[in-house]
C-alpha cells in the first residue's frame, strides 16, 4: 500500500511524520531525498513519482508499505502508469494558514524566497485544498505540460483526508496523522483511492 502525505512547502510534512515515530511494516521517504534539480518542472515531478511508485511496488513484493510526504497531489499519484499495480493508495493533505506558512517560510529559508516564490507556495496550497475536495477543480494545473504517459481519468472514488496543522503542537498533529495511518492500512481501507 503506498500512503501519500502532501503540501504546499511548510505545512509539517517532515516535522509531523518524524514525529509519528517508527511504525512497524512501513517504510517512510520524502519526495526530494531523491534531490531536485535546479530546473525541475511538471514533467520532473511526474517521471520521479511513477519512480517511487515503482519502489513502492518493490517494498509491497516483501510485504512492506511505504509512505511517501511530498507535494503530489492525489491526482498525480492515480495518473502515474504504474499506480494500478498498488494494492491500495491513501491520500492526505497537511495543511496549514497561509499566514503561517508565509511565516514558517520566512524562519525556515530568512531571505532565499521573493513575495511571488512566496506567493506561488500559497497558491499552491489553496489549488492543493480545493482539489483535495474535488478532484475536477481546474485539473489542468497538473495535466498541462505534464508527462506524456500520465493516464489521466476520473477517479470513480476520491478521498483525501485533511489535517491542518495550524495552531496545533507538532505532537497533536503527529497523533492525528498517526490514528490516520493507522486506520489506512486497515484490510478494509486498501482500496485505490
Amino acid at each position: 500500500m503506498l500512503l501519500t502525505v502532501s503540501g504546499s512547502s511548510c505545512s509539517g510534512k517532515t516535522t509531523t511524520v518524524r514525529a509519528c515515530g517508527p511504525v512497524e511494516g512501513l517504510v517512510w521517504h520524502d519526495f526530494d531525498e531523491i534531490g531536485v534539480p535546479g530546473d525541475a518542472d511538471v514533467v520532473w515531478r511526474q517521471r520521479s513519482l511513477e519512480g517511487w511508485i515503482r519502489r513502492a511496488l518493490g517494498y509491497q513484493a516483501a510485504g512492506l508499505d511505504m509512505l511517501l510526504t511530498g507535494q503530489s497531489p492525489l491526482g498525480e499519484v492515480l495518473a502515474c502508469p504504474s499506480a494500478p499495480e498498488l494494492n491500495g493508495i491513501a491520500a492526505c493533505l497537511l495543511d496549514v494558514d497561509d499566514e503561517v506558512r508565509r511565516q514558517r517560510l520566512a524562519q525556515r529559508d530568512p531571505g532565499r524566497w521573493d513575495a511571488g516564490a512566496t506567493e506561488a507556495f500559497i497558491g499552491w496550497a489553496q489549488w492543493q485544498r480545493a482539489h483535495a475536495a474535488d478532484p475536477d477543480h481546474r485539473p489542468e494545473v497538473i495535466m498541462n505540460g505534464g508527462w506524456d504517459q500520465m493516464r489521466w481519468a476520473r477517479p470513480e472514488t476520491w478521498s483525501v483526508s485533511v489535517i491542518d496543522t495550524t495552531g496545533r503542537t507538532v505532537q497533536e498533529s503527529a497523533a492525528e496523522l498517526r490514528r490516520w495511518i493507522d486506520g489506512q492500512r486497515q484490510p478494509a481501507n486498501q482500496d485505490i483511492a
